[in-house]
């Protein structure tokens, strides 16, 4: 592999293991002081809101300024924010500071997700991009594999303040990659005029996009489905591990493991292997379904483990699905404005299951919840395919092309480059 996609890939990896356990400690030390399923959701939904309602603000930056300077404050700021909430932990004390650091983090991840989703076509030009997805969310789904294992880890040797300090070096780490990437890297980034506006204009045009392409509209109310059936098991799954089925947190840190293993075998799965963009689709959508009905009926531990590992591990599959399609259709000068709605959309189903994980545990029970939400995700799945059906129907494939053409063309106020009828494929 080149010098530069490892520097690249290795960054990446460093800022997931942080940003992983940070995310396994919260839910953790939440349930572990409270023992409350609902307190646990709760804490979840903290932590969870913030970083999908950036997203349009953050696709809107990564549009306007430099992606790469975009990535280096992300990084470094999560490590100075990490020990500024240690200090005030040793000042204070309490476990609300673990909450607020993982929110506030979380907006930088979010940050540093748009960046790299700018960045990656340039990165791998000679990769297509749905193999640049593959190898890319290997590096990602590695951080989660280890992430469990060093918080779990680290958690038997310190506190869990501690460990908050060995994720701010981690961070630190991470931009080093980074740096060490650009000197190796000759990546020259394409730049389009932008409107000074980063609030109004570049919600205008994202919906735009959303309103007159209808796969967009396809894939957000999938993506809904399938963040209904993450959000949950994010939420539930210390309680259903640990308090449900009596077992310890080794065994939970064990299967978030075992999760991203799966999903590692699956992405080099995809990453030699060519499907269909339906199949692709398919296979992952209901394989996340089906985890979600198994997990919530369950009445032991393997049966929770197979209905998670389905989830997990077929997440990133449509995931691939889901980002392929969008690289296809959407202009590359509204690229980081426009995946940064979407991806709100798609993932404000996640805090509203942790949401009603909070306020549905205590009267109807963990599982019962999780039945319900998997209901829901076959409900908008069969849906959303009857939808598109229908428009595939009636709506002739040109009449689409002319209005994404339109969306891509300029303003007059903007200097980008020519639109030529088309839509663009660049990411």
């Amino acid at each position: 592999m080149r010098k530069d996609y490892l520097a690249f890939f290795i960054s990446l990896f460093l800022s997931r293991l942080a940003d992983q356990i940070l995310l396994f400690i919260v839910p953790l030390v939440v349930f572990q002081t409270t023992n409350s399923a609902s307190w646990a959701g709760l804490a979840f939904f903290v932590e969870s809101l913030p970083r999908f309602l950036a997203f349009p603000m953050c696709g809107a930056l990564c549009d306007k300024y430099s992606p790469i300077r975009i990535l280096h404050i992300s990084q470094v700021y999560r490590a100075l924010l990490c020990l500024l909430a240690m200090a005030l932990y040793g000042v204070f004390g309490g476990i609300a500071w673990v909450v607020v650091l993982s929110a506030v983090c979380g907006v930088l991840t979010t940050q540093g997700i748009m960046a790299r989703e700018v960045l990656m076509p340039y990165v791998f030009r000679h990769y297509s991009y749905t193999k640049t997805l593959s190898y890319s969310q290997i590096a990602d789904q590695t951080g989660l594999v280890l992430g469990p294992l060093v918080a779990a880890l680290l958690l038997d040797i310190w506190a869990w303040h501690w460990v908050v300090l060995w994720v701010a070096a981690l961070f630190l780490l991470a931009d080093l990659g980074m740096r060490v990437w650009q000197r190796l890297s000759r990546v020259s980034l394409e730049v389009y005029e932008q409107h000074q506006d980063i609030w109004l204009q570049p919600l205008r045009i994202a919906f735009g996009h959303i309103r007159n392409l209808a796969e967009l509209k396809k894939i957000i109310a999938l993506a809904v489905g399938v963040n209904l059936i993450v959000g949950v098991t994010l939420a539930t799954s210390a309680a259903m591990v640990i308090g449900e089925y009596g077992a310890g947190k080794d065994h939970y840190a064990g299967l978030q493991a075992a999760g991203a293993a799966t999903t590692i075998f699956i992405l080099l799965l995809l990453a030699r292997v060519t499907l269909p963009l339906r199949v692709l689709g398919g296979i992952g959508y209901s394989m996340i379904a089906a985890g979600g009905v198994i997990s919530a009926l369950s009445p032991n531990l393997s049966g929770y483990v197979l209905g998670f590992l389905l989830i997990v591990g077929f997440d990133k599959m449509f995931n691939v699905y889901m980002r392929t399609i969008r690289q296809r259709v959407i202009p590359p000068q509204d690229f980081g404005k426009t995946v940064g709605v979407i991806t709100l959309l798609n993932n404000l189903s996640q805090p509203l299951a942790g949401l009603l994980v909070a306020l549905l545990a205590a009267p109807l029970g963990t599982q019962q919840v999780i039945l319900v939400l998997a209901g829901l995700t076959v409900l908008l799945g069969v849906a959303a395919l009857w939808w598109s059906a229908n428009v595939d129907r009636f709506i002739p494939a040109e009449q689409a092309g002319r209005a994404s053409a339109d969306l891509a063309r300029p303003n007059k106020t903007d200097r980008a480059p020519v639109d030529t009828g088309e839509i663009p494929t660049g990411r």
